[in-house]
Protein backbone atom coordinates (compact mmCIF):
# COMPACT_ATOMS: atom_id res chain seq x y z
CA UNK A 1 0.00 0.00 0.00
CA UNK A 2 1.38 3.31 -1.01
CA UNK A 3 -0.15 6.45 0.49
CA UNK A 4 0.98 9.71 1.75
CA UNK A 5 -0.09 8.96 5.03
CA UNK A 6 1.86 8.75 7.92
CA UNK A 7 0.41 4.81 8.63
CA UNK A 8 3.67 3.68 7.46
CA UNK A 9 1.98 0.49 5.71
CA UNK A 10 5.40 -0.54 4.58
CA UNK A 11 5.22 -3.73 5.31
CA UNK A 12 2.39 -4.15 3.05
CA UNK A 13 4.88 -4.07 0.12
CA UNK A 14 6.52 -7.93 1.59
CA UNK A 15 5.02 -11.27 1.47
CA UNK A 16 3.93 -12.58 4.94
CA UNK A 17 7.59 -14.48 5.06
CA UNK A 18 9.12 -11.28 5.12
CA UNK A 19 7.28 -9.22 7.65
CA UNK A 20 9.32 -7.16 10.08
CA UNK A 21 9.84 -8.93 13.40
CA UNK A 22 7.87 -6.53 14.99
CA UNK A 23 4.54 -6.77 13.12
CA UNK A 24 4.96 -10.64 14.26
CA UNK A 25 4.13 -9.71 17.79
CA UNK A 26 0.19 -11.42 16.72
CA UNK A 27 0.81 -15.19 17.34
CA UNK A 28 0.00 -17.62 14.92
CA UNK A 29 -2.84 -18.57 16.77
CA UNK A 30 -4.31 -15.51 16.80
CA UNK A 31 -3.45 -14.44 12.88
CA UNK A 32 -5.29 -17.66 12.04
CA UNK A 33 -8.16 -16.58 13.87
CA UNK A 34 -8.18 -13.37 12.57
CA UNK A 35 -7.84 -14.62 8.72
CA UNK A 36 -10.72 -17.05 9.04
CA UNK A 37 -13.11 -14.30 10.55
CA UNK A 38 -12.13 -12.04 7.94
CA UNK A 39 -13.38 -14.93 5.41
CA UNK A 40 -16.52 -15.28 6.93
CA UNK A 41 -17.26 -11.57 7.10
CA UNK A 42 -16.29 -12.33 3.22
CA UNK A 43 -19.10 -14.23 2.81
CA UNK A 44 -21.68 -12.35 4.67
CA UNK A 45 -21.69 -13.66 8.36
CA UNK A 46 -22.12 -10.39 10.39
CA UNK A 47 -20.25 -10.87 13.56
CA UNK A 48 -18.00 -9.10 15.69
CA UNK A 49 -13.99 -9.95 16.49
CA UNK A 50 -14.53 -10.44 20.12
CA UNK A 51 -10.97 -11.47 21.37
CA UNK A 52 -9.80 -8.43 23.36
CA UNK A 53 -6.06 -7.74 23.28
CA UNK A 54 -5.30 -4.32 25.20
CA UNK A 55 -2.07 -3.05 22.97
CA UNK A 56 0.24 -0.32 23.99
CA UNK A 57 -0.10 2.78 21.78
CA UNK A 58 3.39 2.24 20.54
CA UNK A 59 2.44 -0.82 19.10
CA UNK A 60 -0.58 0.51 17.56
CA UNK A 61 0.51 1.27 14.19
CA UNK A 62 2.45 -2.25 13.74
CA UNK A 63 -0.75 -4.36 14.75
CA UNK A 64 -2.40 -2.38 12.16
CA UNK A 65 -0.01 -3.14 8.94
CA UNK A 66 -0.55 -6.78 10.35
CA UNK A 67 -4.30 -6.65 10.51
CA UNK A 68 -4.46 -4.98 7.06
CA UNK A 69 -2.13 -8.00 5.32
CA UNK A 70 -4.77 -10.30 7.07
CA UNK A 71 -7.38 -8.60 5.31
CA UNK A 72 -5.62 -9.04 2.16
CA UNK A 73 -4.94 -12.40 3.15
CA UNK A 74 -8.48 -13.53 3.45
CA UNK A 75 -9.57 -11.14 -0.24
CA UNK A 76 -6.51 -13.07 -2.13
CA UNK A 77 -8.09 -16.54 -0.74
CA UNK A 78 -11.96 -15.50 -1.27
CA UNK A 79 -13.31 -16.67 -4.39
CA UNK A 80 -14.93 -14.32 -6.54
CA UNK A 81 -15.11 -12.55 -9.46
CA UNK A 82 -12.13 -10.06 -9.08
CA UNK A 83 -10.23 -6.97 -10.44
CA UNK A 84 -7.48 -7.79 -13.25
CA UNK A 85 -4.39 -6.29 -13.12
CA UNK A 86 -5.32 -2.97 -15.01
CA UNK A 87 -4.07 -2.70 -18.53
CA UNK A 88 -4.31 0.34 -20.92
CA UNK A 89 -7.81 1.48 -21.18
CA UNK A 90 -9.66 0.53 -24.28
CA UNK A 91 -12.33 -1.81 -25.84
CA UNK A 92 -10.65 -4.86 -24.75
CA UNK A 93 -10.29 -4.61 -21.70
CA UNK A 94 -13.81 -5.59 -20.93
CA UNK A 95 -14.26 -8.06 -18.25
CA UNK A 96 -17.68 -8.86 -16.50
CA UNK A 97 -18.98 -9.36 -12.88
CA UNK A 98 -22.06 -11.88 -12.22
CA UNK A 99 -24.34 -10.36 -9.76
CA UNK A 100 -26.21 -12.52 -7.07
CA UNK A 101 -29.21 -13.68 -8.86
CA UNK A 102 -31.22 -13.32 -4.84
CA UNK A 103 -30.29 -9.36 -5.45
CA UNK A 104 -31.17 -9.13 -9.17
CA UNK A 105 -32.22 -12.28 -11.73
CA UNK A 106 -30.13 -12.42 -14.72
CA UNK A 107 -27.63 -9.92 -13.76
CA UNK A 108 -24.34 -9.31 -15.29
CA UNK A 109 -22.52 -6.55 -15.17
CA UNK A 110 -19.94 -6.40 -18.51
CA UNK A 111 -17.37 -3.10 -17.71
CA UNK A 112 -14.30 -1.68 -19.16
CA UNK A 113 -11.05 -1.57 -16.46
CA UNK A 114 -8.03 -0.01 -17.33
CA UNK A 115 -5.28 2.81 -16.51
CA UNK A 116 -5.49 5.81 -18.75
CA UNK A 117 -2.08 8.35 -19.78
CA UNK A 118 0.11 5.91 -17.27
CA UNK A 119 2.41 3.21 -17.83
CA UNK A 120 4.25 3.72 -14.28
CA UNK A 121 2.51 4.25 -10.93
CA UNK A 122 2.62 6.85 -8.75
CA UNK A 123 4.21 6.12 -5.32
CA UNK A 124 0.79 7.01 -3.78
CA UNK A 125 -1.40 4.99 -6.25
CA UNK A 126 -3.28 7.01 -9.12
CA UNK A 127 -6.77 8.56 -9.01
CA UNK A 128 -9.98 6.42 -9.76
CA UNK A 129 -13.39 7.41 -11.65
CA UNK A 130 -16.70 5.33 -11.55
CA UNK A 131 -18.76 6.23 -14.66
CA UNK A 132 -22.11 5.52 -15.36
CA UNK A 133 -23.80 5.98 -18.33
CA UNK A 134 -27.32 7.06 -19.31
CA UNK A 135 -30.64 5.61 -19.67
CA UNK A 136 -30.55 4.84 -23.38
CA UNK A 137 -29.70 1.63 -24.89
CA UNK A 138 -27.41 -0.51 -22.82
CA UNK A 139 -24.69 -1.18 -25.22
CA UNK A 140 -25.01 1.91 -27.35
CA UNK A 141 -24.55 4.01 -23.78
CA UNK A 142 -21.45 1.80 -22.71
CA UNK A 143 -19.47 2.32 -25.78
CA UNK A 144 -20.42 6.07 -25.81
CA UNK A 145 -18.88 5.83 -22.34
CA UNK A 146 -15.59 4.46 -22.92
CA UNK A 147 -15.38 6.91 -26.02
CA UNK A 148 -16.38 9.92 -23.52
CA UNK A 149 -14.09 8.64 -20.87
CA UNK A 150 -11.32 8.21 -22.99
CA UNK A 151 -11.51 11.74 -23.59
CA UNK A 152 -12.14 13.64 -20.72
CA UNK A 153 -8.63 15.55 -19.35
CA UNK A 154 -8.08 13.70 -16.28
CA UNK A 155 -5.42 11.86 -17.01
CA UNK A 156 -2.82 9.71 -15.51
CA UNK A 157 -5.68 7.68 -13.91
CA UNK A 158 -7.83 4.26 -13.67
CA UNK A 159 -11.30 3.71 -15.26
CA UNK A 160 -14.25 1.84 -14.04
CA UNK A 161 -16.60 1.90 -16.75
CA UNK A 162 -20.00 -0.41 -16.24
CA UNK A 163 -22.98 -1.22 -18.08
CA UNK A 164 -25.84 -1.68 -16.57
CA UNK A 165 -27.01 -5.33 -15.95
CA UNK A 166 -30.70 -4.92 -17.25
CA UNK A 167 -32.31 -2.20 -18.40
CA UNK A 168 -35.75 -0.95 -18.50
CA UNK A 169 -37.89 1.21 -15.93
CA UNK A 170 -37.09 -0.57 -12.83
CA UNK A 171 -33.59 -1.13 -12.91
CA UNK A 172 -31.56 1.60 -11.49
CA UNK A 173 -27.91 2.37 -10.56
CA UNK A 174 -28.26 2.59 -6.77
CA UNK A 175 -30.36 -0.61 -6.31
CA UNK A 176 -29.24 -3.36 -4.00
CA UNK A 177 -27.66 -5.97 -7.18
CA UNK A 178 -25.96 -2.75 -8.31
CA UNK A 179 -24.63 -1.55 -4.60
CA UNK A 180 -23.25 -5.20 -4.93
CA UNK A 181 -21.11 -4.29 -6.72
CA UNK A 182 -19.69 -0.65 -5.60
CA UNK A 183 -18.81 -2.39 -2.05
CA UNK A 184 -16.70 -4.66 -4.12
CA UNK A 185 -15.29 -2.45 -6.50
CA UNK A 186 -14.33 -0.34 -3.13
CA UNK A 187 -13.03 -3.11 -1.48
CA UNK A 188 -10.91 -4.33 -4.24
CA UNK A 189 -9.59 -1.20 -5.39
CA UNK A 190 -8.81 -0.40 -1.94
CA UNK A 191 -6.64 -3.46 -1.74
CA UNK A 192 -4.67 -2.20 -5.05
CA UNK A 193 -1.03 -1.18 -4.40
CA UNK A 194 -2.07 0.69 -8.37
CA UNK A 195 -4.97 2.84 -6.15
CA UNK A 196 -4.82 5.75 -4.24
CA UNK A 197 -7.38 5.15 -1.20
CA UNK A 198 -8.09 9.06 -0.97
CA UNK A 199 -8.73 9.78 -4.77
CA UNK A 200 -11.22 7.86 -5.46
CA UNK A 201 -14.36 9.53 -7.59
CA UNK A 202 -17.94 9.42 -8.53
CA UNK A 203 -19.68 10.47 -11.42
CA UNK A 204 -22.25 9.95 -14.56
CA UNK A 205 -24.45 11.65 -17.18
CA UNK A 206 -28.01 11.52 -17.16
CA UNK A 207 -29.46 8.47 -15.21
CA UNK A 208 -25.67 7.87 -14.66
CA UNK A 209 -26.44 11.52 -12.86
CA UNK A 210 -29.13 10.52 -10.96
CA UNK A 211 -27.06 7.32 -10.02
CA UNK A 212 -23.94 8.97 -8.92
CA UNK A 213 -25.95 11.74 -7.09
CA UNK A 214 -27.77 9.16 -4.64
CA UNK A 215 -24.14 6.78 -4.56
CA UNK A 216 -22.57 10.33 -3.33
CA UNK A 217 -24.29 10.31 -0.35
CA UNK A 218 -25.05 7.33 0.45
CA UNK A 219 -20.63 6.46 0.11
CA UNK A 220 -19.99 9.52 0.99
CA UNK A 221 -16.90 8.78 3.28
CA UNK A 222 -15.19 6.83 0.31
CA UNK A 223 -15.25 9.70 -2.31
CA UNK A 224 -12.94 12.46 -2.97
CA UNK A 225 -15.44 14.07 -5.13
CA UNK A 226 -18.37 13.28 -6.76
CA UNK A 227 -19.88 14.89 -10.18
CA UNK A 228 -23.00 14.19 -11.63
CA UNK A 229 -24.17 15.48 -14.74
CA UNK A 230 -27.49 16.32 -16.47
CA UNK A 231 -29.53 15.11 -13.52
CA UNK A 232 -31.21 16.15 -10.74
CA UNK A 233 -32.32 13.99 -7.55
CA UNK A 234 -35.46 14.72 -4.95
CA UNK A 235 -33.15 15.65 -1.90
CA UNK A 236 -34.90 12.93 0.10
CA UNK A 237 -33.09 10.95 -1.99
CA UNK A 238 -29.25 12.02 -1.81
CA UNK A 239 -29.03 14.13 1.47
CA UNK A 240 -26.80 17.13 0.87
CA UNK A 241 -26.04 16.70 4.30
CA UNK A 242 -24.02 13.78 4.12
CA UNK A 243 -21.69 15.27 1.18
CA UNK A 244 -19.90 18.01 3.82
CA UNK A 245 -16.22 16.61 3.71
CA UNK A 246 -16.40 15.69 -0.43
CA UNK A 247 -16.10 18.30 -3.24
CA UNK A 248 -19.66 18.26 -5.41
CA UNK A 249 -20.44 19.61 -8.53
CA UNK A 250 -23.65 18.82 -10.52
CA UNK A 251 -23.90 20.62 -13.71
CA UNK A 252 -27.49 20.50 -15.67
CA UNK A 253 -28.68 22.58 -18.38
CA UNK A 254 -30.85 25.42 -17.20
CA UNK A 255 -33.54 24.63 -19.80
CA UNK A 256 -33.56 21.00 -19.02
CA UNK A 257 -36.85 20.72 -17.58
CA UNK A 258 -37.65 17.12 -18.53
CA UNK A 259 -38.73 15.29 -14.80
CA UNK A 260 -37.70 18.60 -13.13
CA UNK A 261 -34.32 18.44 -13.82
CA UNK A 262 -33.61 21.97 -13.80
CA UNK A 263 -36.12 22.93 -10.84
CA UNK A 264 -34.17 19.65 -8.48
CA UNK A 265 -30.58 20.76 -9.38
CA UNK A 266 -31.60 24.02 -7.88
CA UNK A 267 -32.90 22.98 -4.95
CA UNK A 268 -29.40 21.46 -4.55
CA UNK A 269 -27.84 24.33 -4.47
CA UNK A 270 -29.64 26.24 -2.45
CA UNK A 271 -29.59 23.39 0.26
CA UNK A 272 -25.66 23.19 -0.26
CA UNK A 273 -25.78 27.21 -0.47
CA UNK A 274 -27.44 27.28 2.92
CA UNK A 275 -25.11 24.21 4.38
CA UNK A 276 -21.90 26.08 3.70
CA UNK A 277 -23.39 29.39 5.02
CA UNK A 278 -23.47 26.98 8.80
CA UNK A 279 -20.35 25.89 7.80
CA UNK A 280 -17.96 27.87 5.59
CA UNK A 281 -15.20 25.00 6.15
CA UNK A 282 -17.11 22.04 4.44
CA UNK A 283 -20.03 21.45 1.69
CA UNK A 284 -17.27 22.60 -1.11
CA UNK A 285 -19.66 22.68 -4.10
CA UNK A 286 -19.94 23.76 -8.11
CA UNK A 287 -23.59 23.12 -9.05
CA UNK A 288 -24.49 24.81 -11.78
CA UNK A 289 -27.65 25.55 -14.05
CA UNK A 290 -25.97 25.90 -17.48
CA UNK A 291 -27.78 29.26 -19.96
CA UNK A 292 -29.33 27.67 -22.69
CA UNK A 293 -28.77 24.07 -22.51
CA UNK A 294 -31.08 21.70 -22.32
CA UNK A 295 -29.94 17.76 -21.48
CA UNK A 296 -27.14 17.65 -23.81
CA UNK A 297 -24.48 19.83 -22.30
CA UNK A 298 -20.64 19.73 -22.26
CA UNK A 299 -19.51 17.56 -20.33
CA UNK A 300 -15.94 17.99 -20.27
CA UNK A 301 -15.10 20.07 -17.74
CA UNK A 302 -16.66 17.75 -14.40
CA UNK A 303 -13.62 15.09 -14.05
CA UNK A 304 -10.58 17.61 -14.49
CA UNK A 305 -12.61 19.70 -11.56
CA UNK A 306 -12.96 16.58 -9.76
CA UNK A 307 -9.64 15.37 -9.67
CA UNK A 308 -8.36 18.41 -7.72
CA UNK A 309 -9.75 16.99 -4.66
CA UNK A 310 -8.39 14.52 -1.96
CA UNK A 311 -10.52 12.84 0.36
CA UNK A 312 -10.00 13.61 4.09
CA UNK A 313 -10.74 9.98 5.60
CA UNK A 314 -10.62 11.72 9.18
CA UNK A 315 -13.10 14.74 9.40
CA UNK A 316 -13.34 15.81 12.83
CA UNK A 317 -16.63 17.57 11.74
CA UNK A 318 -19.56 15.88 10.17
CA UNK A 319 -23.32 14.92 9.67
CA UNK A 320 -24.27 11.50 8.54
CA UNK A 321 -28.37 11.14 7.73
CA UNK A 322 -28.64 7.35 7.65
CA UNK A 323 -31.23 6.42 5.12
CA UNK A 324 -32.28 3.49 3.35
CA UNK A 325 -31.43 2.71 -0.50
CA UNK A 326 -33.31 0.37 -1.96
CA UNK A 327 -34.51 -1.24 1.45
CA UNK A 328 -30.29 -1.32 2.40
CA UNK A 329 -28.78 1.27 5.07
CA UNK A 330 -24.74 1.40 5.59
CA UNK A 331 -23.69 0.35 8.92
CA UNK A 332 -20.71 3.22 9.50
CA UNK A 333 -19.84 6.28 8.49
CA UNK A 334 -15.87 7.68 8.51
CA UNK A 335 -15.35 6.86 11.91
CA UNK A 336 -19.19 5.93 12.80
CA UNK A 337 -20.64 2.54 13.09
CA UNK A 338 -24.00 1.61 14.05
CA UNK A 339 -24.85 -1.50 16.38
CA UNK A 340 -28.18 -0.60 16.64
CA UNK A 341 -30.37 1.66 14.62
CA UNK A 342 -32.33 4.03 16.74
CA UNK A 343 -35.67 3.43 14.91
CA UNK A 344 -36.29 0.69 11.94
CA UNK A 345 -39.13 3.39 10.64
CA UNK A 346 -37.66 6.44 10.44
CA UNK A 347 -34.04 7.80 9.49
CA UNK A 348 -31.31 8.92 11.82
CA UNK A 349 -28.96 11.92 11.77
CA UNK A 350 -25.78 11.49 13.82
CA UNK A 351 -23.63 15.35 14.35
CA UNK A 352 -20.14 14.57 15.26
CA UNK A 353 -17.61 17.35 16.32
CA UNK A 354 -14.16 16.84 17.67
CA UNK A 355 -12.65 19.81 19.46
CA UNK A 356 -9.30 18.66 21.05
CA UNK A 357 -10.16 15.63 23.10
CA UNK A 358 -13.54 16.54 23.38
CA UNK A 359 -16.25 14.72 21.47
CA UNK A 360 -20.00 15.69 21.37
CA UNK A 361 -22.52 13.41 19.56
CA UNK A 362 -26.08 14.30 18.57
CA UNK A 363 -28.30 11.57 17.40
CA UNK A 364 -31.76 12.35 16.11
CA UNK A 365 -34.53 10.95 13.92
CA UNK A 366 -35.66 12.17 11.06
CA UNK A 367 -38.92 13.18 9.72
CA UNK A 368 -39.77 14.40 6.16
CA UNK A 369 -42.85 16.27 5.26
CA UNK A 370 -43.48 16.32 1.46
CA UNK A 371 -43.99 20.25 0.38
CA UNK A 372 -44.24 20.27 -2.68
CA UNK A 373 -45.17 17.46 -5.34
CA UNK A 374 -44.98 16.82 -9.32
CA UNK A 375 -48.99 17.01 -10.38
CA UNK A 376 -48.57 14.97 -12.97
CA UNK A 377 -46.21 11.59 -11.96
CA UNK A 378 -46.43 12.46 -7.92
CA UNK A 379 -42.71 12.86 -7.66
CA UNK A 380 -41.71 14.20 -4.62
CA UNK A 381 -39.82 17.22 -5.35
CA UNK A 382 -39.37 19.34 -1.71
CA UNK A 383 -39.37 18.66 1.61
CA UNK A 384 -39.09 20.15 5.36
CA UNK A 385 -37.44 18.28 7.65
CA UNK A 386 -37.67 18.00 11.51
CA UNK A 387 -35.48 16.07 14.17
CA UNK A 388 -35.95 14.59 17.29
CA UNK A 389 -33.65 12.88 19.71
CA UNK A 390 -33.06 9.97 19.41
CA UNK A 391 -34.00 7.84 23.11
CA UNK A 392 -32.56 4.46 21.73
CA UNK A 393 -29.43 2.72 19.91
CA UNK A 394 -26.45 1.61 20.44
CA UNK A 395 -23.16 3.08 18.15
CA UNK A 396 -19.40 2.87 18.32
CA UNK A 397 -16.83 5.91 18.02
CA UNK A 398 -13.98 4.25 16.59
CA UNK A 399 -10.63 6.74 17.14
CA UNK A 400 -7.18 6.60 16.46
CA UNK A 401 -4.26 9.57 16.59
CA UNK A 402 -5.59 11.63 13.92
CA UNK A 403 -9.03 12.48 15.76
CA UNK A 404 -7.73 12.94 19.43
CA UNK A 405 -4.25 12.81 21.38
CA UNK A 406 -4.55 8.74 22.61
CA UNK A 407 -2.42 9.17 25.20
CA UNK A 408 -4.75 11.82 26.88
CA UNK A 409 -7.93 12.01 28.76
CA UNK A 410 -11.00 11.64 26.50
CA UNK A 411 -14.35 12.95 26.38
CA UNK A 412 -17.72 12.14 25.04
CA UNK A 413 -21.27 13.76 25.48
CA UNK A 414 -24.09 12.35 23.78
CA UNK A 415 -27.24 14.44 22.96
CA UNK A 416 -26.16 16.49 26.08
CA UNK A 417 -24.68 13.91 28.47
CA UNK A 418 -21.51 13.34 29.54
CA UNK A 419 -21.40 9.77 28.66
CA UNK A 420 -17.77 8.50 28.93
CA UNK A 421 -14.20 10.74 30.47
CA UNK A 422 -11.11 8.88 30.53
CA UNK A 423 -8.27 7.45 28.43
CA UNK A 424 -9.11 5.06 25.18
CA UNK A 425 -7.10 2.14 25.17
CA UNK A 426 -6.02 0.48 22.45
CA UNK A 427 -6.95 -3.00 21.57
CA UNK A 428 -6.96 -5.38 18.65
CA UNK A 429 -10.50 -6.21 18.09
CA UNK A 430 -11.28 -2.66 17.45
CA UNK A 431 -8.47 -3.06 14.94
CA UNK A 432 -9.84 -6.31 12.95
CA UNK A 433 -13.74 -5.65 13.55
CA UNK A 434 -12.86 -1.34 11.76
CA UNK A 435 -11.13 -3.28 8.87
CA UNK A 436 -14.18 -5.59 8.36
CA UNK A 437 -16.59 -2.97 8.58
CA UNK A 438 -14.75 -0.60 6.23
CA UNK A 439 -12.27 -2.53 4.44
CA UNK A 440 -10.53 0.46 3.79
CA UNK A 441 -6.45 1.07 4.92
CA UNK A 442 -7.04 4.62 6.64
CA UNK A 443 -9.67 3.56 8.49
CA UNK A 444 -8.35 0.86 10.77
CA UNK A 445 -8.94 2.23 14.33
CA UNK A 446 -6.88 0.98 17.42
CA UNK A 447 -9.37 2.44 19.97
CA UNK A 448 -13.44 2.76 20.27
CA UNK A 449 -15.94 4.26 23.12
CA UNK A 450 -19.24 2.31 22.78
CA UNK A 451 -22.32 3.59 23.84
CA UNK A 452 -25.76 2.87 24.63
CA UNK A 453 -28.22 5.56 24.02
CA UNK A 454 -30.52 4.28 27.06
CA UNK A 455 -27.78 4.85 29.11
CA UNK A 456 -27.13 0.88 30.03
Amino acid sequence: MKTKRTYGLLSLLFCSAFLPVAAQEIKENVRTEITAFFSDRLVGKETDYANARTLKLSEAEKYRDEVWLLWKEANNSFQEEKLATPATLSKETADRWHLPEELEPDAIMPFYWGRKGATDVPADGLPLFLYLHGSGAKEKEWENGIRLCSGFDDAPCLYFIPQIPNEGAYYRWWQKAKQFAWERLLRLALLSDEVNPDRLYVFGISEGGYGSQRLASFYADYWAAAGPMAGGEPLKNAPAENCGNLAFSLRTGAEDTGFYRDRLTGYTAAAFDSLQRLYPDRYNHWIELIPGKGHHIDNNPTTPWMKKYVRNPYPKHFLWEDYEMDGRHRKGFYNLYVNERPDNDLRTRYELDITGNNIVLNVDNVTYQTTETDPKWGIELKFAKSYTPAKRGKVTVYLNPELVDLSQKVTLTLNGKKVFEGKVKPDLRHLVNSCAIFFDPLRLYPAAIEVDLEGK
